[in-house]
């Protein structure tokens, strides 16, 4: 049989010494700059002890053997229903969750959930098996996603969450032009009875919060830009977009009028957690769909995207 394209070896190098993969293949000079290097693991071009591997500060250790593919490996990665694994270990699961799968069961949706899927999966190497939440993504939303695999660490993660995971950076594409182009947006956030938050700019009793934003490109008609919450409310970024006027794509509950992707243009795309074992960084990138890329590309047509009346 013909081996695949995609399995060809360019370099086949042995870790002698426990060092991060980044400053191992610096220090290999597999490429001639920090940056193509860089560049080979988002093209997920390397390969460790038989398994992709795209984290920059991934811990090797002596015996390691590293691979530098000549194609793209993303098929060596768990793809699941919904939702691709990014990385696994004894005690956590990280995921890349698609628009339109939820992370969890509701009173309608009880099977095709992003939980039970990686339920399914962790049982079938053990019946005893299963994954604990820790947080949730809504289901039009995507990217990245952790699960624990005891509740011990569930608890240590839900009780000391901003500590134990202090990057959790969302990027989305909005309507129009945000003015200014960076800043902060303080609010207090209220549930209404329709499960909506309304976000105020004075107290109105309800949970202050707070969302730093960077416009990174736009085109007139849509805008990309990149979040850090200071706070980490339900709809958060979505209540307080609409409050100024720049709706995300998408997002007909928090007021957008066009809907050109038919999901909502929200993504987590950047995360560090601390190993909640080990105590290791570990980096995790998880670039956002075409779909939302393009949208600021160039203009972008409006008409015949607009929800219904």
């Amino acid at each position: 049989m013909r081996k695949s394209t995609q399995d060809i070896v360019l370099q086949e190098i042995k870790v002698t010494e426990n060092v991060e993969l980044l400053s191992f293949l610096e220090n290999k000079q597999v490429r001639k700059s920090r940056n193509a290097i860089k560049s080979l693991l988002a093209h997920k071009q390397i390969n460790v002890n038989g398994k992709l591997a795209t984290q920059f500060n991934l811990a090797l250790k002596p015996g390691d053997v590293i691979r530098i593919m000549k194609y793209d490996q993303e098929r060596k990665r768990n793809k699941l229903k919904g939702a691709t694994i990014e990385y696994e270990d004894d005690y956590l699961i990280v995921v890349n969750k698609e628009p339109g799968i939820l992370s969890v069961s509701t009173d309608k949706e009880k099977t095709r959930t992003v939980y039970n899927v990686l339920n399914e999966y962790v049982k079938k190497k053990n019946k005893k098996n299963r994954v604990y939440v820790l947080h949730r993504l809504d289901r039009e939303i995507s990217g990245l996603m952790i699960f624990a695999k005891s509740e011990d660490i569930q608890s240590l993660y839900q009780s000391n969450w901003d500590k134990l995971v202090p990057v959790f950076t969302y990027v989305a594409v909005v309507e129009g032009t945000p003015q200014p182009s960076a800043g902060s947006i303080v609010s207090w956030l209220n549930e209404d009875k329709n499960y909506v938050m309304r976000s105020s700019t004075t107290n109105n009793g309800g949970l202050e919060s707070r969302t730093d934003y960077k416009t990174i490109k736009s085109n007139g008609n849509y805008s990309l830009l990149n979040y850090k919450l200071i706070t980490r409310r339900k709809n958060q970024v979505r209540a307080q977009m609409r409050q100024i006027g720049h709706p995300v794509v998408g997002d007909k509950k928090y007021g957008a009028i066009n809907n050109p992707i038919k999901r909502i243009a929200l993504h987590v795309q950047d995360m560090l957690l601390i190993h909640p074992v080990s105590g290791q960084k570990i980096e995790f990138n998880c670039p956002m769909p075409k779909l939302m890329s393009k949208l600021t590309d160039k203009k972008t047509q409006l008409k015949n995207n607009t929800y219904e009346s």
